[in-house]
């Protein structure tokens, strides 16, 4: 039995991708889990927001679990994993994996400009940008235990957040 036939294209693709990053991070649990924590958020947001383009719903998976494929390497070249480093470092590994997967041109410029800039404000130029912004700012506040402090999450919400799925989300996690 072909088993892309019988649980689809995309979970394969999805699943490829896992698998790539599971083999650039290793036993490095904390960084597989947070893609995987993104990439269930990212989720949550296309269907709540019933995005339908397969192609936008294609940059956000692959976004979602490739966004901090730079860390890795930030450590090892400048000893810090700050967004600024991650955004140097990730787009060159990220393009690499794509291509090793077949990737079309256009989905890996559009993920590796996302990854390069996903941690700049300024730089979020459409909704799959945002949806990657919002997913990450999630686990960030979880991860952070910026929820502790309502107020502050609030005012993150406020300031980054424009999907109504997103800022539900949001909502209902740490300001309900």
């Amino acid at each position: 039995m072909n088993l892309t036939k019988l649980i689809g294209d995309d979970i394969m693709s999805r699943l490829k991708y896992i698998m790539e990053l599971k083999d650039y991070y290793g036993i490095d649990l904390k960084r597989i889990n947070h893609a995987l924590k993104v990439l269930s958020f990212a989720d949550r947001i296309v269907d709540g927001e019933n995005i339908t383009d397969e192609k936008i719903k294609k940059i956000v998976y692959i976004t979602a679990i490739l966004h901090d494929i730079g860390i890795k390497k930030a450590e090892e070249k400048y000893g810090s994993s700050s967004g600024r480093y991650q955004e140097i470092e990730g787009p060159a590994i990220a393009r690499e994996i794509m291509r090793k997967n077949n990737e079309d041109e256009g989905i890996i410029e559009r993920v590796c400009y996302i990854i390069g800039g996903h941690h700049t404000a300024s730089k979020n130029d459409g909704l799959d940008f945002q949806i990657i912004w919002e997913s990450d700012l999630l686990v960030n506040i979880e991860e952070d235990e910026l929820y502790k402090d309502r107020e502050k999450v609030s005012n993150i919400v406020e300031k980054n957040f424009k999907t109504k799925t997103g800022k539900n989300i949001a909502g209902d996690l740490f300001l309900s």
